[in-house]
C-alpha cells in the first residue's frame, strides 16, 4: 500500500494519451462515436513497464477527479469530449472561486479587533444573517444556542463554542454587541430608537405648539401663581409643578402636570409609537424615552420660565388631611423656580419671608401623609440606592427621603387619589389602580425585628400585588379608597390615557368606554413587564460591574429573608449601597435583621460569573 500511494502517474502523458485519442473527435462527441480500450492498453501506452503496482495506480487514478477519461461499467476506458471537460473545468473554477469567497468571509470575522463598517459591508446577506443570528442568541442560555441546529456549522467554521459567554466574548471582541446592553433589550420596542418620520413628526408638533389648538382658549389662566417644579439635576422629563393658593376658604394645594395631550392626537403616529412603548425606559446610562426627547424635555414639559400647557388639580384638605375640596382644571402655568431637591430642601427649611410658599406646602402634604396613616397606610421611607453610569464612571446614587422628596411624593399620591374621587364622582371609566388587604404580621412579631429594611421586608412579604382594572377599588397600602396613576403623561401611556379621559368629561365630549379602555390597558402590560426585566436586568449586570472592581472588599449586611432555603439563597440588604441583594449563606442560619458579612468571588472564567458569598 505504502509502494502505491508512493507512485505517481506522469501527468503530462495522461493529458497527451487523452490528446491521442480525442483530437480528430467533435467537442461533442458522443461515447458511441469515441474509442474503446481497455486499461491496460492504456497502461502500457502511458507506461514503460507495466505491473501490478502500475496497474492499481492507473485505476484509482481513474476512480479519482481527473477529467480526461470515462471508465465504463465493463470496465473499460474512454476519452471524454472536449465540451464535457471544459464544462468540468468550470465548474472546478466556480468551486474554487466559492471557496477562495467563503474563505474570505471567514478571514474577515477572524481577526478579533472590532468589525468596521467597511469590513462589514464586505459580507455577504447571508453571513450578515448569520451575524444578526448570533446577536439574538447571546440573549439565549446554552442549551437554547445548542438547539438551534441550523446555526451549528457556522459557529464551529467561526471557531465559537456553541456556549452564550464563548458567543457574548466572540461578539464583543469584534464590537458587534455591547457588553453593558441588557439582553433584553435587543428586539424591544426601545432598541430601535425613533424613525426619521418620527423625529419629523416631533419637529412638527414643536412648531405647532406655538399655535392655538383645541381646548386652549378654555384654559384657566395660572401663570400668575409661583409654581415650584422639583426634580433630580439630570431630570429632562420635567411632568408635575406645586403652587399654593390662599383663597377665602382656605388654602389650596395646586399639582399641575405637563399636557401632552394638547399635541398628541389619539391614534396618531406618535401616539402609536409611544402605545407601543407604554413607558419611558431608565437604564444606568441613560433613558430609553417614550416620546422623543426633543419634544417629551421641550414643549410637553414643564420648564421655568416658559407659558406651559397643564392639567391642574386643586385640593383643600380638611382638619384631619382628608380632601374637603377638589377642582380640576386644564391650564396655562408659568413655572419660575425649576429646582433640585437639594434647593428645595433648603427652601422648606429656612422658608423665606416672601417666599415661603413651598414650607407651607410641605407642612399641608405632611398632615396629608398623617391622615393617610391614620387610614391604615404603609410608609417605608427608606434609603434606595441605584447603580448610576456617566460619562463612563459607575456610581451609587443614594436617594435619601428628604423632605423635599416626601412633600412631592404625598403630592403625587394626593393628585391620584383626587382623580380617582372625580372619576368615580362622574362615572368616568379610568384605570385605576388597587390593592387587596393583607393581614400583617403582629405588632410582637414586628418588635422582634429591628427597626428599618428587615421590618420592611417582613411586611412587604404579606402584601398582594397591586392590580389595574376600570373598577375603583381600595388600595390597602396608600390606605386610599380609590386611587389613579395620573402624573406622568411624559414618561406613561396610562396617565395619557387618564388625561384625555378627564379632558374629555371636562369638555363634554366622548370618552372611552370600559371596553375600550380595558383593551387598552391590556395592551400596556407586555411592554410594561417587560421594561421592568430589563431594569432589573440591567441594575444586575452593573451589580457585578461593580462588585468586580471590589473583589476583596467586605461588605456589612441585614438579613432580609430566604428565598430558597434549599440552595441556601438568602435577601440580604448591603448598607453602604442602599440596595437588597441575592446572595449565598455559607453556614450561618440566622433570622431577620441579623448583621452579616457580605463578599465578592469569582465563578467561572468570566468576570461577569460572580457569587455574593454571604457569612
Amino acid at each position: 500500500m505504502e509502494v502505491l500511494q508512493a507512485y505517481a502517474l506522469p501527468e503530462r502523458d495522461l493529458a497527451a494519451a487523452w490528446w491521442l485519442f480525442a483530437s480528430d473527435l467533435k467537442a461533442s462527441a458522443t461515447p458511441d462515436e469515441s474509442p474503446v480500450l481497455s486499461v491496460e492498453d492504456l497502461a502500457e501506452l502511458l507506461l514503460d513497464q507495466v505491473g501490478l503496482v502500475e496497474l492499481a495506480a492507473l485505476w484509482r487514478w481513474l476512480h479519482g477527479e481527473q477529467q480526461w477519461f470515462r471508465l465504463r461499467r465493463d470496465k473499460t476506458v474512454q476519452p471524454r469530449n472536449r465540451n464535457d471537460i471544459r464544462r468540468d473545468r468550470q465548474k472546478q473554477r466556480h468551486a474554487q472561486l466559492a471557496k477562495q469567497a467563503a474563505q474570505h468571509q471567514l478571514d474577515l470575522l477572524a481577526n478579533e479587533g472590532p468589525i468596521s463598517v467597511d469590513r462589514l459591508a464586505q459580507l455577504t446577506p447571508r453571513w450578515r444573517q448569520t451575524l444578526e443570528q448570533c446577536l439574538d442568541l447571546a440573549c439565549l442560555d446554552d442549551a437554547s444556542i445548542r438547539a438551534d441546529t441550523e446555526i451549528q456549522d457556522d459557529l464551529k467554521a467561526l471557531g465559537i463554542r456553541p456556549e452564550r459567554g464563548a458567543l457574548r466574548q466572540w461578539l464583543i471582541k469584534r464590537a458587534l454587541l455591547d457588553p453593558h446592553q441588557p439582553a433584553g433589550l435587543r428586539g424591544s420596542v426601545w432598541s430601535a430608537g425613533f424613525s426619521d418620520d418620527l423625529c419629523a413628526e416631533a419637529d412638527r408638533l414643536i412648531e405647532h405648539s406655538l399655535q392655538l389648538c383645541d381646548g386652549d382658549g378654555l384654559r384657566l389662566d395660572l401663570t400668575g401663581h409661583s409654581v415650584y417644579t422639583v426634580d433630580d439635576a439630570d431630570t429632562r422629563e420635567i411632568d408635575d409643578g406645586l403652587s399654593l393658593e390662599v383663597a377665602n376658604d382656605g388654602l389650596w394645594i395646586w399639582i399641575h402636570i405637563a399636557d401632552p395631550a394638547r399635541l398628541i392626537a389619539p391614534g396618531s403616529p406618535l401616539d402609536v409609537e409611544a402605545r407601543r412603548r407604554a413607558t419611558s425606559l431608565y437604564l444606568a446610562d441613560g433613558t430609553q424615552p417614550m416620546l422623543p426627547m426633543a419634544l417629551a424635555a421641550g414643549v410637553l414639559s414643564l420648564r421655568a420660565g416658559h407659558r406651559c400647557a397643564a392639567l391642574s388639580v386643586a385640593v383643600r384638605l380638611d382638619d384631619h388631611g382628608a380632601i374637603a375640596d377638589q377642582r380640576l382644571e386644564r391650564t396655562w402655568i408659568k413655572p419660575r423656580y425649576g429646582l433640585t431637591y437639594e434647593d428645595a430642601d433648603d427652601l422648606i427649611e429656612l422658608a423665606p419671608p416672601g417666599d415661603d410658599a413651598l414650607s407651607r406646602l410641605a407642612s399641608l402634604l405632611q398632615h396629608r401623609q398623617r391622615w393617610r396613616e391614620s387610614q391604615g397606610a404603609l410608609l417605608f421611607d427608606r434609603s434606595e440606592g441605584r447603580l448610576r453610569r456617566k460619562d463612563d464612571q459607575l456610581d451609587i446614587q443614594i436617594i435619601d427621603p428628604c423632605p423635599s422628596r416626601l412633600m412631592v411624593s404625598e403630592a403625587m399620591l394626593l393628585m391620584g387619589a383626587a382623580v380617582a374621587e372625580f372619576g368615580r364622582d362622574s362615572d368616568l371609566p379610568l384605570p385605576f389602580r388597587s390593592q387587596a388587604p393583607a393581614e400583617l404580621p403582629s405588632a410582637e412579631e414586628l418588635q422582634r425585628i429591628p427597626e428599618g429594611p428587615a421590618r420592611d421586608t417582613a411586611v412587604k412579604r404579606c402584601l398582594s400585588r397591586g392590580v389595574q382594572g376600570t373598577t375603583p377599588m381600595a388600595h390597602f397600602s396608600l390606605g386610599l379608597s380609590a386611587y389613579v396613576q395620573a402624573t406622568s403623561p411624559i414618561r406613561r401611556y396610562a396617565d395619557l390615557l387618564v388625561h384625555r379621559q378627564l379632558i374629555a368629561c371636562l369638555d363634554e365630549t366622548p370618552a372611552m368606554t370600559e371596553s375600550q379602555l380595558s383593551e387598552c390597558i391590556s395592551d400596556l402590560e407586555n411592554p410594561l413587564r417587560q421594561s421592568i426585566q430589563i431594569s432589573r436586568e440591567d441594575q444586575r449586570h452593573w451589580q457585578r460591574i461593580w462588585f468586580s472592581e471590589r473583589m476583596d472588599q467586605l461588605w456589612s449586611t441585614q438579613f432580609l429573608r430566604w428565598l430558597r432555603p434549599q440552595d441556601r439563597l438568602a435577601l440580604v440588604h448591603v448598607d453602604a449601597m442602599a440596595m437588597a441583594l441575592v446572595g449565598i449563606l455559607e453556614e450561618a442560619d440566622p433570622i431577620a435583621g441579623d448583621a452579616l458579612s457580605l463578599r465578592v468571588i469569582a465563578d467561572g472564567d468570566e468576570s461577569e460569573q460572580l457569587r455574593l458569598i454571604v457569612s
